[in-house]
């Protein structure tokens, strides 16, 4: 069997999802399961009236018909006949989502955002199954809450391996084209959670891995695995082999193509991953496997903006020592900042973070108490995997470097734009 995962981006309209059909008619659709995520920004916009929700907001009604009127023009552009059975199942799905809001009882915010962000997979997956099926394509539609079972961790659900493997081996169809959801489980009592955002990825890994998949393929708008950004690097390349320790690597320093959590079951059971276009599905595109690290054997360049370098150093000159560090890093933790990069001296402590959800401020009056606290902000972090002198001159020209480190096979430089 072979696992093909189509993101947002691919189902996003009526023409994305004719083009997953010509996809499937190129590279075959027999022994397939599809994991499929919610049409184009849709997850946003539920996010958008879990919002309203919580803050009892006279627009929630509206930013749920908005949702509906999305997806109901993309079934007006896939069937003729209004009275086709997919009209009726979506508008079910809606009920269900409205009747949630209605009768909701938990003040959980983790908890409501699961069962509500959920309806973006299981509408685009049915429509998508019925629009198969209305083009002559046989497909079995599978709730994947029936398969991968998980802890009452919402948002960032642990797979219950054992209990997964039981009933996806056990349970998935053969010989017939399976589409199921991505970035969705449930819990023990059948409560709906999510395995974080872009979780799609690993979903694909997660049935894989269950059925001894043939291969995993992760069909994008771009060719492949590039070894950079092209919106930020000219002549990007593509990477036609990478090994799973690569991959790995690129996506523990940032790298968005493939979800960290995706490679590691593959690795287990050496099943390649395969990423390509739905652009052009006969290309070769990039295979993550078992093998050289990287072929061709090129820098590979990450780039992480609106980063916060902040520098600690001990007041009276004393050494910043293992307790310090650790009740630091319990404060960046407290205060959801992630760490990107470290560099530590004697009396110094420099950190290269996130602060996705704008808590530095109350950050900086606790630390402040303890150290001399000196920060820049809105700065670059560039990693280089592989990189050589011309790679470093690339991400260093015109810019102002404040912090760089290099180990064997990594560079990491932290730069500000010169005005």
């Amino acid at each position: 069997m072979r696992v093909f995962k189509f993101g947002g981006a691919s189902v996003k309209d009526a023409a994305g999802i004719k083009n997953v059909y010509d996809v499937l008619q190129k590279v075959g659709y027999e022994d397939v399961i599809l994991v499929v995520s919610a049409m184009g920004k849709t997850t946003n916009a539920l996010e958008v009236v879990i919002k309203n929700y919580f803050d009892k907001s006279a627009e929630l009604n509206s930013s749920v018909q908005e949702i509906k009127k999305y997806h109901n023009q993309i079934l007006l552009d896939l069937f003729e006949d209004e009275k086709h059975a997919v009209f009726a199942a979506v508008t079910a799905q809606f009920s269900e989502l409205e009747y949630f809001l209605a009768h909701n009882k938990s003040p959980n915010y983790n908890f409501v955002y699961d069962q509500i962000v959920s309806f973006g997979e299981l509408i685009s997956t049915t429509i998508l199954s019925h629009f198969m099926n209305f083009m002559g394509i046989q497909t079995q539609w599978l709730d994947v809450r029936e398969f991968i079972k998980t802890d009452s961790n919402y948002r960032d659900a642990e797979v219950d391996w054992d209990a997964t493997q039981k009933l996806i081996s056990k349970n998935v169809p053969r010989k017939i084209l399976n589409i199921t959801q991505g970035f969705l489980g449930a819990d023990e009592n059948n409560f709906t959670t999510t395995l974080g955002r872009e979780g799609s990825d690993y979903t694909a890994g997660i049935f894989a891995y269950c059925l001894n998949a043939e291969s995993v393929t992760i069909w994008k708008d771009v060719p492949g695995v590039m070894n950079a950004d092209p919106r930020y690097f000219e002549n990007a390349s593509l990477l036609n082999q990478i090994s799973y320790r690569e991959a790995i690597e690129l996506a523990f320093y940032g790298a968005t193509v493939i979800h960290p959590k995706t490679l590691q079951p593959l690795q287990k059971k050496e099943i390649p991953l395969y990423v390509k276009s739905f652009i052009n599905p006969l290309l070769k595109g990039t295979c993550v496997s078992k093998g050289v690290d990287l072929e061709p054997s090129l820098p590979c360049f990450i780039v992480k903006r609106e980063q916060l370098l902040i520098s600690l150093s001990s007041i009276d000159f004393s050494f910043i020592m293992e307790e310090n560090i650790s009740e630091i890093f319990g404060l960046f933790h407290q205060f959801k900042l992630k760490v990107n990069l470290i560099q530590n001296s004697a009396i110094s402590f420099s950190v290269c973070v996130e602060d996705k959800f704008g808590n530095f401020n109350e950050l900086n009056a606790i630390l402040s108490k303890k150290f001399k606290v000196d920060f820049s902000e809105n700065v670059t972090l560039y990693t280089i995997r592989h990189f050589n002198e011309q790679a470093a001159q690339t991400v260093e020209e015109n810019k102002q470097v404040l912090l760089k480190q290099v180990s064997r096979e990594t560079m990491q430089v932290v730069t500000k734009e010169v005005n």
